[in-house]
């Protein structure tokens, strides 16, 4: 199969030959048809399937009948929203609806925290198709009223699973009371939780299932080892794994909070060069 099989446009077909590809990933092709048709979707896929482009190219294909030069901001309300968890999936997001969306007159923007309000504010005021958001960030432009979200007609949680881990239901629910009934709307989570299937059901309407990877399966590009240790030798194993090996960067999970300072603390003496990270507030 062929991205010129799917029905795509042309000016989406041109966009993705001028990125070197031909032929879609399995999660493309199961589910760019069944967008491009108007159903809902619950997609289960993992990141580097190519999972973005999957709905970025039927939603540009879709919104194509907007598409406008007018320097007008009446003529670019928000019709897309594509949710995501972190500000670093929201730019790599937008940055796919650059790409593919090149050589189509369509506006689009990203929010998220961590940066001054003021100069996406201006960027929304100006209009725009597409709006891809962080839930906090948006919240806050909903509460100042600096976007309006009532055209909405296409939906996007991307990285659903992440959200939920991250406590952003409750920002979800509220979003989702904005946006208008009527809508086709999308979920992609890395793996169908309970979790994720109870928000598909107050998400999506008679959705199409699209699953590339096996229920709670971890990725293919990790290999998981386990060493039975005494819990007083966790540390001296950690240290010598990481000497022996010559590992430049590891990420260690540990709790409590007093436990990951002692072992920052223990590494950074034995000269690993080890930072915390504390939680800290989503955005």
């Amino acid at each position: 199969m062929s991205f010129s099989d799917l029905g795509l446009a042309p000016e989406l077909l041109r966009a993705i030959a001028d990125q070197g590809y031909t032929e879609p990933t399995p999660v493309q092709a199961k589910a760019i048809p069944p967008i491009l048709q108007g159903q809902d979707v619950m997609a289960a896929a993992q990141t580097g399937t190519g999972k973005t482009a999957g709905f970025t190219l039927p939603m540009l294909h879709r919104l194509l009948e907007f598409a406008n030069t007018s320097v007008s901001p009446a003529r670019h309300p928000v019709r897309a929203l594509i949710l995501t968890p972190t500000r670093e999936l929201a730019a790599q997001v937008q940055d796919s609806v650059k790409t593919y969306g090149k050589h189509i007159a369509l506006r689009s923007a990203v929010v998220y925290g961590g940066v001054h309000i003021d100069p996406q504010i201006a960027e929304l005021r100006a209009g725009v198709e597409i709006l891809v958001a962080t839930p906090g960030r948006l919240l806050d432009h909903l509460g100042q009223k600096t976007v309006n979200l009532s055209q909405v007609q296409f939906l996007v949680l991307d990285e659903a699973d992440r959200m939920l881990d991250m406590g952003f239901l409750p920002d979800i629910k509220r979003i989702l009371a904005t946006l208008p009934a009527k809508r086709q709307s999308l979920l992609f989570s890395a793996t169908y939780s309970d979790e994720i299937r109870g928000l598909a059901k107050q998400l999506l309407t008679d959705p199409v299932s699209v699953e590339v990877a096996r229920r709670n399966s971890a990725t293919e590009t990790v290999t998981h080892l386990v060493y039975k240790v005494e819990s007083a030798a966790k540390r001296d194993l950690l240290n010598h794994l990481i000497k022996s090996r010559d590992m430049r960067q590891v990420l260690v999970f540990c709790s409590p909070k007093i436990g990951a300072n002692r072992l920052a603390s223990k590494l950074d003496k034995a000269g690993d060069g080890a930072a915390r990270r504390p939680r800290h507030r989503p955005p």
